[in-house]
Parts: C-alpha cells; sequence; structure tokens
C-alpha cells in the first residue's frame, strides 16, 4: 500500500468512526457532514473525496456493517462445540453493542433497506455454504430454510437485547443464541 492509499484509508477510518459515534450522540437523521468533519478531525474535501454527501456515508456503512458481519460468520466453522459458537456470538453481541450505526437500525423502521441488502446476502452466503454439505438436494432445502431461520431468530434477539438497552450481559445473550443454534438448528444440519 503507497502513502496516498494509506491516507485515504486513515481518513476513511476517521469518517466511519466519526460517523458511528455521532449516530450513537445525536441519532442518524441529526448527522451532518460538519459534524463528521469536525469530529473526524478531516476538512470538508477529505470529506467529499471519499462521500457525496450523508446518504453516501450511509450506505458506505451499511455495507462495511455487513461485511463485518459477513467476516465474522465466515470464521464460524461449528462442529457441535458449545465453545466456538459461544465465542461466535459473543462477537456477534460486542459487535452489534459497539456499532451504534447497526443498533440504530435494529430498533428502527429505517432499517429495511439494510435487512433486505444483508439478506440478499445471506442468501449468497447461505448457498454456499450448502455446496459444501454432503447431503441431497432434499436436505440442503431443508437446511437453507434452518439457518434462515437461524439467522431471523438472531436478528429477533439482537433487536430485543438493543430494545432493553443491553440489560442482559453479552453472554446471557451468547449463551441463549448458542443453545438455540446447538438444540434447535445444529441437528438438522448434520
Amino acid at each position: 500500500m503507497n502513502e496516498l492509499d494509506e491516507r485515504y484509508s486513515v481518513a476513511d477510518e476517521a469518517i466511519f468512526d466519526a460517523f458511528f459515534i455521532l449516530v450513537k450522540e445525536k441519532g442518524l437523521d441529526k448527522v451532518t457532514v460538519a459534524d463528521v468533519t469536525k469530529k473526524a478531525g478531516v476538512v470538508r474535501s477529505t470529506f467529499y473525496n471519499h462521500y457525496e454527501n450523508i446518504p453516501a456515508l450511509i450506505v458506505a456503512a451499511e455495507a462495511k456493517t455487513i461485511n463485518d458481519i459477513f467476516t465474522m460468520m465466515e470464521s464460524f466453522h461449528p462442529h457441535n462445540d458449545k465453545d466456538i459458537c459461544k465465542s461466535f456470538f459473543i462477537a456477534i453481541c460486542n459487535y452489534t453493542r459497539s456499532n451504534p450505526f447497526l443498533t440504530d437500525l435494529l430498533e428502527s423502521a429505517r432499517g429495511d433497506s439494510f435487512f433486505e441488502k444483508a439478506i440478499m446476502m445471506f442468501h449468497e452466503y447461505v448457498s454456499k455454504t450448502l455446496d459444501v454439505l454432503p447431503a441431497n438436494d432434499d436436505n440442503k432445502k431443508s437446511a437453507s430454510f434452518l439457518i434462515a431461520g437461524s439467522i431471523g431468530a438472531t436478528i429477533g434477539i439482537l433487536h430485543k437485547w438493543i430494545a432493553e438497552d443491553f440489560i442482559s450481559s453479552a453472554d446471557e445473550v451468547a449463551d441463549i443464541l448458542t443453545n438455540l443454534f446447538l438444540s434447535g438448528i445444529m441437528p438438522y444440519l448434520c
């Protein structure tokens, strides 16, 4: 990576960090370019070199959030191992709690377009996952529904956790998600 690319990357990271902090402080609808540049410590032209406006930054934040989640999912290879499952779900819980943009989306109707994009990507992920399973087409079809159900249940549980202002610990929520996956989904995938 050359120096120019590195500076671009550092500025982009500063813009995202500032944006996520501002979403938590002010709410998504109240964040302005001026707020982001001030919090990120960059000039307006730097912001506009990266993003056309706040809606473009929101689209980029959605893509980054989805990519972060998929990076975590791709490292998850459960083999009925409770510790592996729990560590994955703790990572998901911690990521959710630390990403105010995601929590804002999960607790508002505004998240519909994000979820539509995420579901399309989840569908691709499920298809790739099932391609490696040694199963016939009927079993793969059932598994695709089970994985989709698991994703939906995970989102529902995270939504409830956010709505309750994270009263339960990440460990408690990860235990619930782990038990749900290992008892309700995993037996049907084997």
